[in-house]
């Protein structure tokens, strides 16, 4: 295993049909970058109660998302400010060394190596039996989740082609169903709904057993008509997995062609802390802290 398989696509340019993607979804000509660019820093300048980087890789991060428009962007950036400051006390200050146990012993949450067959970044979330909830709780679950975004949002091929979540169910049980609480769906879905900077293009249930049926019900209030549209259902039937995510770029587990999976977040764990850099920037974000 090639520890290219690990690494971070953070500096590299678009590819020619990432390009074209980007012009055709999110209005990405070198004339709109470029006003947009400029109208967000001034937006930034006027909204004194926000504090962002104003660097081009950081107004990108929210640009591309709300395809260019820098109100948009500007709106975004206040939803993550919000979010920060009401969930202060799961990540205010998140480092990944605080959450390095999780990621290296246990394999909640974990990566595919490289993209599905439309260039997207998928990200595996093991919701079933082997979670153990005594050893990594649902807060720690999504802490998980919130450092690997922080690594995804730097890569302009996930900028653009966006993101895949599967969540596997397999061998689900009562501790795993108790531990997704409605606070713990609530969260997850206000920041994925609100104060997300990537394009979620789907998300796929797959192995659940009857049981998910209680915590559907917890995560159903929550679900906007959007993301509603983008969520689907497969239980143990991989053909209807199939029909999104082509067999090809799959590993094994899910009925694909690639390798049975070997690895786990423990291999992306030092890809995640490479950037710490940018993750301390990022805990500084936010509302403009008083004094």
């Amino acid at each position: 295993m090639s520890s290219n398989d690990f690494r971070l696509e953070r500096y590299v340019e678009l590819s020619p049909e990432s390009k074209e993607i980007a012009e055709k979804e999110l209005r990405e000509t070198p004339e709109r970058v470029k006003e947009a660019l400029e109208k967000l820093r001034e937006l930034l300048k006027e909204n004194t109660d926000l504090y962002f980087g104003d660097d081009d890789e950081t107004l990108t991060i929210f640009l591309r998302p709300c395809k260019w428009y820098p109100e948009s962007a500007i709106a975004l950036m206040r939803r993550v400010a919000e979010f920060k400051r009401d969930n202060a006390s799961l990540i205010n200050g998140l480092l990944p060394e605080h959450e390095m146990t999780a990621f290296l012993e246990h394999k909640v949450v974990n990566v595919l190596k490289g993209r599905d067959h439309k260039g997207r970044r998928v990200l595996m979330v093991n919701v079933g039996g082997s979670w153990n909830t005594k050893k990594v709780n649902a807060d720690q679950l999504f802490r998980l989740f919130y450092l690997i975004h922080e690594a995804a949002m730097l890569e302009p091929e996930s900028q653009v082609r966006g993101t895949v979540v599967v969540m596997d169910f397999h061998d689900m049980g009562w501790s795993q169903t108790m531990a997704l609480s409605p606070a713990f769906s609530k969260r997850l879905l206000t920041f994925i709904q609100d104060a997300m900077p990537l394009r979620l293009k789907e998300v796929h249930f797959v192995k659940q057993p009857r049981i998910f049926s209680v915590v559907w019900k917890m995560f159903s209030p929550f679900i906007r008509e959007k993301l509603r549209a983008r969520i689907f259902f497969h239980g143990s039937d991989m053909e209807s997995f199939h029909k999104h995510m082509a067999p090809s770029h799959l590993p094994a587990d899910y009925g694909g062609q690639l390798d049975a999976i070997d690895y786990s977040g423990a291999q992306w764990y030092p890809v995640i802390n490479e950037i710490l850099p940018h993750i301390n920037n990022w805990n500084s974000y936010g509302f403009v802290k008083k004094t």
